[in-house]
């Protein structure tokens, strides 16, 4: 599948240049097209309290909102024509949840990206939550960590394989990014073996399939040991100069997780680089 239609979540936060920027580079690199959306939350007031505060301070809000809505739209324009990409880029701006806008809206696009969710970040302002767009939208979602700046996003990449559902569909989802990469690398962390396992070599037999595809890859796995699974995959993200970390998410349920744990939750705290997650 050729990525010819992205996706970018725009807010008004610091991290959304970078997020702009990283979207706005995947695009001229893939010739495609680009869209910039803004979802504007109503404000959560009940109805009794919206009818006496009167039409002026409604009036207000609206005017608020609509600057804010402005403000992100600069932003984005401004991103894509540095890039650019300015004749293929949209905008669109709407009104609603911003998580299930994100998740309606992504389902008409090759790829979904946003912003990893800022602990800092102004408690107003309702957040995406990017592991309900995953399970909504049906198309893998590409999230941006909130610190840093990302010049190169898919020449080395990792993947995080443990032979799932999730980790097949996640790897296939990445080939546009692995089949152009300079180096691919799978790892296998706590390797099962057995007929759901991943046999006698872990890795080989998805590095074999990628191989096939023209992708420059090597297989590894490791025991963690203790260690938590996913601070061993971003410590070898760090060890093989990882730009792009591939993985399925919520291998089991997101209750499940939030209750023991879990790799994908992990990953989404504490990632360093963008990460393509699919479910």
């Amino acid at each position: 599948m050729a990525l010819k239609n992205l996706m970018v979540v725009v807010d008004t936060s610091k991290p959304a240049a970078a997020r702009i920027d990283a979207a706005a580079m995947l695009a001229a690199r893939h010739d495609a097209h680009l869209t910039g959306l803004f979802v504007s939350a109503p404000p959560a007031l009940p109805s009794y309290v919206a009818g006496e505060l009167g039409d002026s301070v409604i009036a207000l809000q609206q005017r608020m909102a609509q600057e804010i809505a402005d403000e992100a739209a600069g932003l984005f324009r401004q991103r894509v024509e540095l890039a650019g990409i300015g004749s293929r880029a949209e905008w669109r701006a709407l009104r609603g949840d911003p998580t299930e806008v994100a998740g309606i809206v992504g389902r008409y696009a090759d790829l979904v990206i946003l912003g990893q969710i800022d602990p800092d970040r102004n408690r107003d302002v309702p957040p995406v939550h990017p592991e309900d767009v995953l399970f909504d939208c049906g198309r893998p979602v590409l999230m941006v960590p909130y610190a840093g700046r990302f010049p190169t996003i898919g020449e080395q990449v990792l993947v995080g394989w443990n032979a799932s559902r999730e980790a097949a569909r996640a790897v296939n989802d990445a080939l546009p990014f692995l089949e152009t990469a300079k180096k691919v690398s799978v790892l296998a962390v706590n390797p099962k073996t057995g007929i759901n396992g991943l046999g006698d070599e872990p890795g080989a037999d998805i590095s074999l399939h990628l191989a096939r595809h023209g992708v420059p890859v090597t297989a590894d796995h490791v025991n963690a040991r203790g260690m938590d699974p996913g601070d061993m995959i971003l410590n070898y993200a760090t060890d093989v100069s990882a730009d792009l970390l591939v993985m399925g998410a919520y291998g089991r349920s997101r209750l499940r997780e939030l209750v023991l744990g879990g790799v994908t939750r992990h990953i989404m705290q504490h990632m360093t680089i963008p990460v393509l997650f699919s479910h």
